[in-house]
């Protein structure tokens, strides 16, 4: 793995011209886009590695999303912003004393390889090193449900492990 290759796993942030700062990963895989798409929007396999969604699935639809992996999983109202199937899927929802999320997927194939870029951007002073970190577990959970490779630890292992390294964060250990 190049050292760029590790930056995208472990995300990269970069400063738009507002000053928001937008977080994006790379991760890739030898399985067809429609296979990750499928991991990524059908109900059953969203529900192994990231959660349940309930409501519309097209453009504009609204519904409860819910994040199933968390210590106390909340649903909050969410809203399909584009959906262009296996190719892009943009969705905004409401987090608990956050400003309203805008996640962009995109996929597409790349010498052999289907491809996911995940971005996001935040307000200038987010703290997004910590955002990055549960990302990075998730789309851990993600690629074990794409590849399957092990699923990562539990969140405090990963923490510990992963999260406190790479991400500078406290592990209250």
């Amino acid at each position: 793995m190049t050292v760029q290759d590790a930056m995208a796993r472990r995300g990269v942030v970069t400063t738009e011209a507002d000053g928001r700062q937008r977080l994006e990963f790379s991760r890739s895989w030898p399985d067809p886009a429609e296979d990750v798409w499928s991991a990524l929007a059908e109900p059953e396999r969203m529900a192994r590695w990231i959660g349940t969604y309930d409501g519309a699935r097209a453009p504009g639809g609204t519904g409860t999303f819910t994040m199933t992996h968390e210590q106390e999983p909340v649903g909050e109202a969410m809203r399909i912003v584009e959906c262009d199937p296996p190719r892009r899927l943009v969705v905004e929802w409401v987090q608990q004393d956050t400003d309203a999320w805008r996640v962009e997927l995109d996929l597409w194939t790349e010498d052999g390889r289907t491809v996911l870029r995940f971005r996001q951007v935040f307000a200038p002073e987010a703290d997004v090193a910590d955002f990055a970190a549960g990302w990075h577990w998730y789309l851990d959970k993600l690629d074990a449900e794409v590849g399957g490779r092990p699923v990562p630890r539990d969140w405090d292992a990963f923490a510990a492990d992963v999260a406190g390294p790479a991400y500078g964060m406290s592990t209250g250990a």
